[in-house]
């Protein structure tokens, strides 16, 4: 117990008030529903065009989505 504090001031958190209140609170787990999500599909690449996104570490996909994107004319 840290200096200072009382232990008579712990509230008791099974007490029903208590419970009627966490239950009243919402959960929300995870990253928020996206307005446009990506969809997951599969791709044939030649190795070398892959190897050079990889290359480039972490968020390679989203790289690749870019120049993708760039290419299409979208951005």
């Amino acid at each position: 117990m840290p200096p200072g504090f009382d232990e008579d001031e712990i509230p008791d958190l099974s007490a029903p008030e208590w419970v009627e209140r966490f239950e009243a609170v919402p959960v929300r787990r995870g990253r928020p529903p996206a307005d446009a999500p990506k969809i997951s599909t599969t791709l044939r690449l030649d190795p070398d065009v892959l190897d050079w996104f990889k290359a480039g570490g972490a968020g390679w996909q989203s790289r690749m989505n870019q120049a993708l994107r760039k290419a299409a004319g979208l951005d």
